[in-house]
């Protein structure tokens, strides 16, 4: 193509001009006549639409306040200039009586707005629980409840040298048979579970179904039927789109209360006798006990500290709670709460509490004071009596550990570079996966059956670190290495990456699969995996919208 003329180019910059002169004028139709082609377009950016709700009708909730007080002048009561002096007397009585009834009324309703704002500590029914669900939606969520207590699924655990391979070659070939499946993964559902931020996540054992539960920021937990058939439901522009749309069905239910950021559910576990439970923990002090055979969900512990985590033993008699003053509180569920005993193990916030699966005395914790520890609880309970105390400090128990009689109540510690956010056994109860705000996630691999006698391991390093931004800041909740809870496959942990992926490794530390979609705009914080089924992992993010990834075949 030959170039431009001196003259073309002057003609050019000329008609350039003059259009942009006629368009701030407002002289679109004199563009037009003038024959001068009008400036193209840039082409639309195509942004991810995010998941379309469901348009529910939501059931009315009564709401408490408090009476406002009302100025008496601007009653404005008309009084009668003739009236005589008995009239004034009846009616000075009756505004009397009246004042009087109405102080009452005031007095209950402010003593009844700040009951409403208080923990409920009795026993609540499904239909408390969601106060916001409809007949037909309470209805469903008993039948799917119901639908799972059927059969007993008891929590299983794997023998301790399971997948311990005196070859590294056997090991690889697990390694690369599971990666193979897990790098297929696709989204094959999305909704908006929980109405606020998810903090804790569990996937229920049941193989037929995907029933995940979420609990959030504001006590409520989310039950998710990730597969469920939905209805239809048009979006904002009455289009109807399967990859906009919401999947499967869920509910909601408060069941930590007042429905604010002081109830965050912090944990969530099923009874690992039969998994016809549920146990949530909440930052209000509270562990809530939720059965999906009667509906109903009772309170079995309060405590006066936060509580961040908690685990139960592989008989579901014994429960070991953390908190955010530094203890764990060991509760038998066959005895009266009031007996349960505390033990200040730290001067940090413990965040989370691990129960080994094979060796249940054996306790790991994860502190903010940079530590991790393992703990032999038939140490610590040496301290406790019948008759009580039933609180033992810090400092009892640093006496303890310096004693001759406490020798072996600390097995293992470990220093990380900064707080220490999560540490977890696998389901072996040889494997221990650690995170840590110093943006590593360490690994352990400890044969604790054979120094069970010992009184301190022979070595506590870890073999492995793996780097990982932990850096989640305000707005995302904690990110957490946690365990595949299925014993049938070689151990792996997932962990929320805050590029917006799914980060799965091995016991080993192999990356076996970065999981992302260019629909998801939001980091996956928490992360959970189906004990029963290999190819199946939940997550959640902070606007409570939740992923389910499985191979394709299964949408």
């Amino acid at each position: 193509m030959s170039e431009l003329t001196a003259y073309e180019l002057e003609r050019e910059a000329n008609i350039a001009r003059n259009r942009a002169l006629l368009e701030e004028l407002d002289l679109k139709d004199a563009v037009t006549q003038l024959g001068i082609p009008p400036k193209p377009k840039p082409a639309p950016r195509s942004r991810p639409k995010p998941v379309q709700p469901t348009n529910k009708v939501k059931r009315e909730r009564e709401v408490v306040e408090a009476p406002r007080r009302q100025s008496a002048r601007l009653k404005k009561e008309v009084v009668d200039p003739n009236e005589t002096a008995a009239q004034k007397k009846q009616r000075e009585e009756e505004q009397k009586k009246r004042r009087q009834i109405e102080e009452q009324e005031r007095l209950e309703a402010e003593e009844k707005a700040r009951l409403a704002k208080r923990p409920r500590h009795q026993d609540l029914d499904l239909t408390t629980l969601g106060d916001e669900l409809q007949e037909s939606e309470l209805s469903s969520l008993r039948s799917s409840l119901q639908a799972i207590t059927n059969v007993p699924l008891p929590k299983r655990t794997a023998d301790a040298d399971a997948f311990v391979f005196p070859e590294d070659r056997k090991s690889e070939a697990e390694v690369k048979e599971l990666r193979n499946k897990l790098q297929k993964l696709r989204v094959v559902s999305r909704a908006k579970v929980t109405a606020y931020r998810v903090y804790s996540a569990a996937y229920h054992p049941e193989a037929t179904k995907d029933l995940v539960f979420f609990g959030d920021k504001h006590g409520q937990v989310g039950i998710w039927d990730a597969r469920a058939p939905v209805d239809e439901v048009e979006d904002e522009d009455g289009d109807i789109s399967a990859d906009h749309r919401e999947g499967g069905k869920h509910w909601r239910l408060q069941c930590h209360w007042p429905a604010s950021s002081t109830s965050s559910i912090s944990s969530i576990k099923f009874d690992p006798v039969d998994a016809h439970s549920l146990f949530t923990t909440s930052y209000d002090g509270t562990i809530r006990h939720l059965s999906f055979v009667s509906g109903i969900s009772q309170e079995i512990f309060s405590s006066e500290h936060l509580i961040t985590s908690m685990d139960l033993s592989v008989s579901g008699h014994e429960m070991w709670i953390s908190d955010a003053s530094g203890g764990l509180t060991h509760l038998d569920l066959r005895e009266p709460k009031d007996k349960a005993c505390w033990y200040g193990l730290s001067a940090a916030k413990i965040g989370t509490v691990s129960i080994n699966p094979t060796s249940p005395h054996f306790l790991l914790t994860a502190s903010n004071s940079r530590v991790l520890k393992v703990w032999d609880s038939r140490k610590l309970q040496k301290l406790a009596s019948a008759t009580g105390p039933y609180q033992f400090s810090q400092y009892t128990v640093e006496d303890l550990v310096g004693s001759k009689k406490g020798k072996g109540t600390v097995r293992g510690i470990f220093q990380h570079g900064k707080s220490v956010s999560s540490a977890y056994w696998d389901p072996r109860g040889r494997s221990i996966v650690s995170t840590s705000y110093d943006d590593s996630i360490r690994l352990w691999d400890l044969d604790v059956a054979k120094h069970d006698s010992s009184t301190t391991f022979p070595s506590f390093t870890p073999f492995g670190m793996i780097k990982h931004s932990c850096q989640t800041g305000k707005w995302v909740t904690i990110l957490r290495a946690v365990w595949n809870p299925n014993p049938d496959v070689f151990p792996h942990f997932t962990i929320g990456n805050l590029n917006h992926a799914l980060d799965i490794y091995s016991c080993k530390g192999h990356l076996l699969a970065r999981l992302k979609d260019s629909l998801l705009t939001a980091t996956q914080a928490v992360t959970c995996s189906h004990p029963s089924v290999v190819e199946r992992y939940a997550t959640g993010n902070a606007s409570g919208r939740c992923i389910l990834w499985a191979s394709p075949d299964v949408e």
